[in-house]
């Protein structure tokens, strides 16, 4: 009998005070709010059966430290290409407030002035698909909304801008996967909130 295919645990860090506010938080590094790091513990609890999983997160605290509180911190390999969306001039604020500037903006078209393009984040995103694809066990991956959002369009093989269709909440898992065989990615699991909440 086969091996069973790997699969790629895709977790979206806790709750921070500028998810609550919904400001765009790209390279700004907040730490989670207290919600956010019991949101954490409680995650961890659902996915302590992945010992012997690869483990990877993103260098910003948010996501280290969800990684920390979900029990992955000891063996997690950070990861400089799975660091959230560069909004430029654009960190901080509301999507309501760069409208208000630039009527009919849309991040995943048009990306951020002095940021990173579409592009730039789809080119990170490969590179992370890339080094999943190889390996031959299950992995756990600690990053941020929109640039999990760029991964899981990247793994499915849609372009970089389709993102925009798959909304992720904080603390929630998502699992992607594949279906008979390495030429068919999948998804198994999205935005699921039920592991991280009461």
């Amino acid at each position: 009998m086969s091996e069973p295919l790997p699969l790629i645990y895709l977790v979206r860090h806790g709750e921070t005070a500028w998810t609550v506010s919904r400001q765009h938080t790209g390279l700004t590094d907040i730490p989670l709010t207290e919600a956010g790091e019991r949101d954490a513990k409680r995650l961890g609890e659902h996915l302590r059966d992945l010992a012997g999983a690869r483990v990877f997160t993103s260098p910003l605290q948010r996501a280290r430290r969800t990684c920390e509180l979900a029990g992955f911190g000891a063996g997690a390999v950070v990861d400089l290409d799975l660091v959230e969306w560069d909004y430029g001039d654009y960190e901080g604020l509301t999507s309501k407030q760069i409208r208000h500037q630039r009527p009919g903006w849309r991040l995943f078209q048009d990306g951020c002035p002095n940021g990173e393009s579409i592009e730039q984040i789809g080119e990170r995103a490969d590179r992370v698909v890339a080094r999943l694809r190889a390996l031959d066990r299950n992995a756990v991956v600690f990053s941020s909304g929109h640039f999990s959002r760029v991964l899981a369009a990247r793994w499915l093989g849609l372009p970089p801008a389709d993102g925009r269709l798959f909304t992720l909440n904080t603390t929630t898992l998502s699992i992607l996967g594949y279906e008979h065989d390495r030429s068919e990615p999948v998804l198994r699991l999205w935005n699921d909130a039920r592991p991280g909440r009461e």
